[in-house]
């Protein structure tokens, strides 16, 4: 295991958290963890769950604001929440 990412075959893996809200769940389930062996991204993970960029509301890293293309580190949590209505 290394201080950035633990290797696999040599190759620097990004190990991400990735927390679902609300419709987001529906057949993906509550927190995902996902391994990457390149860079990544929001929009990288939205694209692997099936996630529409118009579904993505609020998009949280580690708690602060962030964007579809905001760098993701190692052990990064991500939160998504789609659009919410009601009356």
């Amino acid at each position: 295991m290394s201080i950035k990412g633990t290797y696999e075959r040599g190759i620097r893996m990004i190990n991400l958290t990735v927390r679902l809200f609300a419709t987001l769940r529906e057949n993906r389930g509550k927190e995902l963890h996902l391994q990457f062996d390149k860079p990544v991204t929001p929009r990288d993970i939205i694209e692997r769950l099936n996630i529409l960029e118009e579904d993505v509301a609020i998009l949280l890293v580690n708690g602060r604001d962030g964007s579809l293309d905001t760098h993701l580190e190692d052990n990064d949590i991500i939160s998504i929440f789609p659009p919410v209505g009601g009356g």
